[in-house]
């Protein structure tokens, strides 16, 4: 007999921030035969993969891929190849991974100009161009379209179109927003913005797709010092999924699988169609759970569909009702954090989550749970 049981994972109705429920054709795909990463086959998925990213990310770049790793890779990916010490890096701070930016921004050498906001709002426009005026030398100006903490939307057009014809460089942080809300990269003059799998496109975490600009993969080439990680490299990745195919680290086919059949399914459905369904869905979950009095923590006009942060009234214990929520029926949403941490909760409705049958399934456990 083996000294430990084999491991059942419980059924979750997952609506945190993330993993998001799992399509079953995904975990099907996952579960075919492993092949070599060196196999003939594993470079035809990556080809495949990478055709489809385009499509999502709405962009012509040339360097897409999905990096080995979650979505704190893709982060680190594009922080550590375009950050040089010494440069000036302007960072939108509006909840904790717009910090972790700034963090990564700093440790790769740079000087960090924060533009904080209170949790809950965008960063205006007008303080990044400010920002510019202030720092004529930026290199990179980095921003979280959909900050997971917070719920917060935040605008990247114009900011784009701040950029455009400067040296500065515009990252942007797409992990909760790939998949569920529009996303322009090309139209918006996005240099470089990264991903993961496991919110809006309904993938198991483990990899993290990244699209950078021919300007951005330029910036790298120049580099005068070497990239800060030596396995997240963008070269050495690049080098894989080009042509050449040449070997760098081992890619993990069977998450690659599963990444090829989740974009199948979003291409399937249709970026537009998905974002509608994400918008609407969204849009009818916080309309009732605010007749329950719970409050909505981000701004009006600038509030995520798929991610929704909100507060119940002091009388309710927010942790409890979150842990009977998960214990009693199966649900998992996840807690607040920073300033929301008290009585906040984050609401996930992603990719497959967003339905109208799992907003039913939810609400009625939160009553029953209220009630009793």
């Amino acid at each position: 007999m083996p000294p430990f049981p084999a491991a059942t994972a419980p059924e979750r109705l997952l609506l945190g921030a993330g993993p998001s429920p799992v399509d079953p054709r995904v975990l099907a795909a996952q579960a075919q035969p492993t092949v070599g990463h060196r196999d003939p086959f594993a470079f035809a998925v990556a080809e495949q993969v990478a055709d489809m990213l385009r499509t999502v990310f709405r962009t012509r770049n040339t360097a897409t891929l999905a990096v080995a790793g979650t979505g704190t890779a893709g982060m680190e990916t594009a922080m550590l190849n375009l950050v040089e010490p010494g440069d000036t890096v302007i960072v939108g701070v509006n909840g904790s991974y717009g910090a972790r930016v700034a963090d990564l921004a700093r440790r790769a050498g740079a000087e960090v100009v924060e533009l904080e906001e209170p949790w809950g709002r965008a960063v205006p426009a007008e303080r990044i161009e400010s920002a510019l005026r202030a720092h004529p030398e930026t290199r990179v100006v980095a921003l979280v379209h959909a900050e997971t903490s917070t719920g917060v939307h935040q605008p990247l057009a114009e900011v784009g179109a701040l950029l455009a014809g400067t040296e500065a460089l515009f990252v942007v942080d797409v992990v909760t927003s790939l998949g569920g809300v529009p996303l322009e990269v090309d139209a918006w003059g996005i240099d470089a913005a990264y991903a993961c799998t496991q919110g809006c496109l309904s993938v198991p975490p483990g990899l993290a797709p990244v699209t950078f600009s021919e300007r951005a993969v330029d910036r790298l080439r120049q580099r005068a010092t070497s990239v800060r990680s030596s396995y997240l490299d963008l070269t050495g990745a690049l080098a894989w999924w080009g042509p050449e195919h040449d070997d760098h680290h081992a890619v993990p086919v069977n998450a690659l699988l599963g990444l090829h059949e989740g974009l199948r399914i979003v291409l399937e459905e249709g970026l537009e169609t998905r974002w509608a369904r994400h918008a609407e869905v969204g849009e009818l979950f916080q309309d009732h759970v605010q007749d329950r009095d719970a409050v909505l923590l981000a701004d009006a006009g600038h509030r995520l569909p798929q991610l929704t942060t909100l507060a119940w009234p002091a009388a309710v214990d927010a942790a409890t009702l979150r842990r009977r929520l998960l214990d009693e029926h199966g649900i998992e949403v996840a807690g607040g954090t920073g300033g929301f941490a008290e009585r906040g909760w984050r609401v996930g409705l992603m990719g497959q989550a967003a339905r109208h049958e799992v907003v039913d399934r939810l609400l009625d456990a939160v009553d029953e749970l209220l009630e009793g």
